[in-house]
């Protein structure tokens, strides 16, 4: 076994041998430009796009012309919330999502507040999950679309997207789900969901970074402004040079997890329950945060009593973990989605993620528990706040 032990893989994941090799040729011989139309190079370089466009689409259950290469989840949300607002805003000025949404999507909400837009924030029940009624409750005659992630990238917690896509259809608003998360990991598919807008990553699914996507629903296509304009790439909604290899890898991500995803879940769950079991069978004052079951199975968020994350972090340099979003690391301050479950500053402080994944080890399970264990006990022994659930 060797360390550092990768503890966080809702962060990011390395690219599976597999993808990599699928992806190789199209650094080298296969360079060719995929809007080229008129010579070999360019015509092997649309090939490989198309059949990756199929690849993701499969996975979601959706058509290939209706996947949008982008350079990740963080576009695709901006694309999806920036442009619905500027193509619908003669219809109405009204959002909704959930206080625990990735920055991904708070942010550019708080963006279009500065241009008009009005946003409901819903606070989630205490596992997480969205308040259905709460829901029916907040769209509005003026609500153009609904936006809740599919799988929390903090406390692992799924969405019931199915009911979620049923009111927003019965209402006549669209549904938009950031699946950053959820991709090849929990069954997602967009027409039984009614989903109108997805958003895609490949770095979460053991693809290249830099390289995602956003599924639009045919009937929602006029219904989107471009958020990017020069040359009218990919249906005129996302311009700009397509990265052909990082969309090979894509694709390859996708067929893999689209073979694997079961096996795998069943197999991540298994060490995601051994690593909790031996943490709580060994340290007192351990809560977990998020759901028992209906969570990632690579997920496990546990709060430390009378620990401080970053200090418990500090002295385990044999593991990579962290306290939450990576994409937030640098904000000082608590987790805001424990924050909204209803934790102390001081408990949000406390705690950590785990992210388990396709190349962990039960070697390393139990090699991080001891250590854990370790450092918890000896961060206690000194600290002068007693431990507590």
């Amino acid at each position: 076994m060797q360390t550092p032990v990768y503890l966080d893989y809702h962060a990011t994941t390395p690219v599976d041998p597999r993808v990599c090799e699928r992806m190789l040729p199209y650094f080298g011989p296969k360079f060719g430009n995929a809007a080229s139309r008129t010579h070999r190079f360019g015509w092997e370089a649309e090939k490989a796009v198309e059949k990756a466009r199929r690849q993701v689409a499969a996975l979601i259950g959706a058509e290939a012309r209706d996947i949008i290469f982008t350079s990740g989840a963080t576009e695709s949300n901006n694309l999806a919330l920036k442009g619905v607002f500027e193509a619908c805003r003669n219809r109405g000025k009204h959002l909704v999502t959930m206080t625990t949404e990735h920055q991904a999507v708070l942010d550019p909400i708080r963006h279009l507040e500065r241009q008009g837009a009005h946003a409901t924030l819903l606070a989630p029940c205490p596992d997480g999950r969205i308040d259905l009624d709460a829901l029916r409750e907040a769209i509005q005659p003026q609500t153009l679309l609904v936006s809740v992630m599919a799988a929390n990238n903090e406390i692992g917690v799924l969405q019931p997207l199915d009911e979620i896509g049923a009111i927003c259809r019965e209402r006549g608003v669209l549904f938009h789900s950031d699946a950053a998360q959820a991709l090849g990991k929990a069954a997602a598919q967009v027409e039984d969901q009614n989903i109108d807008l997805m958003s895609l990553t490949a770095h979460k699914i053991y693809g290249p970074k830099g390289v995602g996507a956003l599924y639009l629903r045919p009937k929602a296509r006029s219904l989107l402004a471009a958020q990017i304009d020069g040359g009218g790439h990919e249906g005129g909604y996302r311009s700009g040079t397509l990265n052909v290899p990082a969309i090979v890898g894509f694709g390859a991500a996708c067929a893999i997890c689209a073979e694997e995803m079961r096996a795998e879940s069943v197999r991540v769950g298994r060490l995601r329950d051994r690593l909790e079991r031996r943490l709580l069978s060994e340290l007192d004052g351990i809560t977990r945060n998020g759901p028992r079951e209906g969570r990632l199975p690579g997920n496990l968020n546990l709060t430390f009593a009378g620990v401080d994350a970053s200090a418990l972090l500090m002295g385990l340099p044999e593991l990579a973990l962290s306290t939450g979003s990576a994409c937030s690391s640098a904000i000082a301050g608590p987790s805001h989605v424990l924050l909204a479950l209803g934790l102390s500053h001081e408990s949000a402080r406390s705690s950590i993620r785990f992210g388990l994944g396709r190349y962990t080890t039960g070697e390393e399970v139990d090699f991080a528990a001891s250590r854990i264990i370790e450092v918890v006990q000896k961060l206690r022994g000194l600290s002068p706040v007693p431990a507590r659930a």
